[in-house]
């Protein structure tokens, strides 16, 4: 009974080295944690932000205006002879393109032309009567009151001439009115009224005349984006950067005629807080249509050098745009950039960047400000 509790013991005691050694083995063949392997930089692709030449351009929404919009309309009174047009056809200035009946504005033209013939015999007679008074009261033949007769009854023909004379004028201007004619260059639409159909001032339109070539856009800019193209426009030695008007269409295709800006209203529209400015714009075959929609490019007609760097690089968070770059140590850094108009695949740097300054165009997603990383250049057009 009194060996069982040594024997106990001296087990005990010869495992416990045993068990040291295993775990001393155990920790000496595992990696510490000092030691863990690190890992590699990512790898991104990179561009440096250059100096190109670059247009500056400003894109709005505007609307093809006719220079020359006529409304047709009858004067006189009386049913449509004929309607000598085709509609959607090309009109020169004169041609004849509604006849109303002629016949009772010609018979009212003959008959103020014998009243007129008539009042001038009356006139004739009345001047050769005073004529004679006038010698016989001279020799005291006649006496006074009589001349004086004959003097306020001349002046009356004469007057009745005048009169008739103004009457005849109205007949032939209204029998000139029984005939419409283009009063512009254009092309006319589609007619009202047809013949046989009485027509007269209060029938309305009977047909609209548009000019054609060249013709107006119109577009609103607001104040804010006036005062921007005049800023950029003015260089150091005080002159302007000459713009031009550059159209497209709404399939998106370029109009193949550039436009003249010529006019900008003098009164901001207070509702909408802008000015409506024009250009002239040639159309030579006919594409441009008065009322289509259209997009207008204000843009500068020469290039100009600035600072641009692959639209593939631009971030944007709630405090607006900024651009991830790699410094000369290979380190992530943040930068805030005030943007200016896009140019193909590219975007001009107003401010907030330098040139050849490496921006992150590819990889964007796998780095964060103060990350060492591996940066590959990019050529042109590469990146996401």
């Amino acid at each position: 009974m009194g060996k069982a509790p040594f024997r106990s013991a001296a087990r005990s005691a010869l495992r416990q080295p045993l068990t040291l050694a295993l775990v001393a083995l155990a920790c000496w063949g595992a990696p510490r944690p000092a030691e863990a392997q690190a890992p590699p930089a990512p790898a991104v692709g990179v561009h440096p932000a250059e100096i190109r030449g670059v247009a500056r351009a400003y894109d709005f929404v505007g609307r093809v205006g006719a220079i020359n919009t006529v409304q047709l309309r009858a004067r006189v009174e009386g049913f449509l002879d004929k309607v000598q047009f085709t509609e959607g056809q090309d009109v020169k200035v004169g041609q004849v393109l509604y006849q109303i009946e002629k016949s009772v504005y010609q018979a009212q033209v003959e008959q103020a032309q014998a009243n007129l013939a008539s009042v001038k015999a009356q006139a004739v007679n009345a001047e050769l009567q005073y004529n004679r008074s006038a010698e016989l009261v001279k020799s005291q033949y006649t006496p006074q009151a009589t001349l004086d007769q004959n003097k306020a009854a001349l002046d009356s023909a004469r007057a009745a001439v005048l009169q008739n004379q103004a009457s005849l004028d109205l007949a032939q201007i209204n029998l000139g009115y029984t005939e419409i004619q283009a009063p512009i260059d254009g092309r006319i639409g589609r007619t009202a009224y047809t013949q046989g159909n009485l027509v007269n001032a209060a029938s309305g339109v009977l047909a609209t005349i548009v000019s054609q070539d060249p013709m107006y856009v119109l577009f609103p800019v607001s104040e804010r984006q006036l005062q921007e193209i005049r800023e950029t426009r003015r260089q150091e030695n005080g002159s302007l950067i000459k713009i031009e008007i550059v159209i497209k269409l709404s399939n998106g295709q370029e109009y193949p005629h550039t436009g003249v800006w010529n006019f900008t209203d003098i009164q901001v529209d207070q509702q909408t807080d802008t000015l409506l400015m024009r250009a002239t714009v040639p159309n030579p075959e006919r594409r441009l249509i008065d009322g289509a929609f259209v997009t207008v490019e204000v843009r500068e007609r020469q290039e100009q050098p600035r600072l641009v760097v692959p639209e593939a690089a631009l971030q944007l968070d709630q405090a607006g745009s900024y651009v991830l770059v790699v410094n000369a140590d290979n380190k992530v850094e943040m930068r805030r950039v005030a943007l200016g108009p896009a140019q193909d695949n590219d975007v001009v740097i107003q401010s907030g960047l330098k040139e050849g300054e490496r921006v992150i165009v590819d990889g964007i997603q796998k780095v964060r400000v103060g990350q060492t990383v591996t940066a590959t250049v990019l050529p042109a057009g590469k990146g996401t």
